[in-house]
């Protein structure tokens, strides 16, 4: 099919990967790309790399604009896009040189997005261990991490990423706007997608449960699509219900477990197995 591919590099203060990330895109063995680097208004010197890029190859596209969070950011790199398909690319992570390649492969089979295995990297290296998406893992929590290829069409249909989830998973909210009502989901069974773990990844400051921020955004993702989780999950009060249930489970089993009487039965087990 050879269709356009357009990658959309959002970089703020990050600088010092994007060489890395960009060189992933030209290692590429499917050729018919381009790749446009958004710099959401960073102080540091992602300009200067940029243009670095667009002077060495004609299929990378510099855009600068005043900061306006990693959505903003995405939304005019796509607006932008000539590509019917689209790939977002976070500055600070790579893919492997055969995505765009296996991903086409597919382009005419009638999915809505497709996706791959991921590696994480950085202050850790193993595999990234996501649940397999069904509709259902998807409304419990993100299973579609945001490098995964759809239709600019469809970005149109749902307006785009929100720009009201500045703290982070706007990329779930987009994936349920996108694939809430149908559509097909297919994941490339190899690794080509790598994602850098480092001491301040978004993704480690959003796993915490007690931080303030995913309230935030919680909030925000399911206000929008309070429909949606209902159908998949039930009511919120049922869902409060089983959660209460199982927090009870989960409390008598840490009592059992802290028990002396457990601790010594252990002890002599152990001991036994020697």
């Amino acid at each position: 099919m050879n269709l356009l591919i357009s990658i959309i590099v959002p970089c703020y203060e990050q600088a010092c990967y994007l060489d890395e990330c960009l060189q992933s895109v030209l290692d590429q063995t499917y050729q018919n790309w381009e790749c446009i680097i958004v710099n959401d208004g960073s102080a540091d010197h992602t300009e200067e790399v940029a243009q670095q890029w667009v002077e060495k190859d004609k299929r990378f596209i510099y855009l600068s604009k005043k900061n306006g969070g990693l959505s903003s950011a995405r939304n005019a790199g796509i607006e932008k896009a000539k590509g019917e398909w689209i790939l977002p690319l976070d500055a600070d992570d790579k893919i492997g040189n055969q995505y765009l390649e296996f991903a086409e492969e597919k382009f005419g089979d009638g999915y809505k997005v497709i996706y791959c295995k991921a590696q994480k990297f950085g202050l850790i290296h193993e595999e990234w261990d996501l649940p397999v998406y069904s509709i259902k893992n998807l409304a419990i929590q993100n299973v579609i991490f945001c490098t995964a290829f759809f239709r600019k069409e469809d970005w149109v249909k749902v307006n785009g990423f929100d720009t009201d989830l500045i703290y982070g998973w706007e990329d779930w909210e987009f994936w349920i706007a996108l694939l809430k009502n149908g559509g097909k989901v297919y994941r490339i069974d190899e690794i080509c997608f790598y994602y850098r773990i480092k001491e301040t990844s978004m993704l480690k400051e959003m796993s915490d449960k007690n931080n303030e921020k995913i309230t935030f955004s919680h909030h925000i993702i399911y206000k929008k699509h309070i429909e949606f989780f209902i159908r998949e999950l039930g009511s919120f009060q049922r869902l409060a219900e089983e959660n209460e249930k199982l927090h009870q489970k989960v409390s008598h089993l840490k009592t059992i477990l802290n028990s002396k009487r457990y601790q010594t039965v252990n002890k002599i087990f152990n001991f036994l197995r020697l």
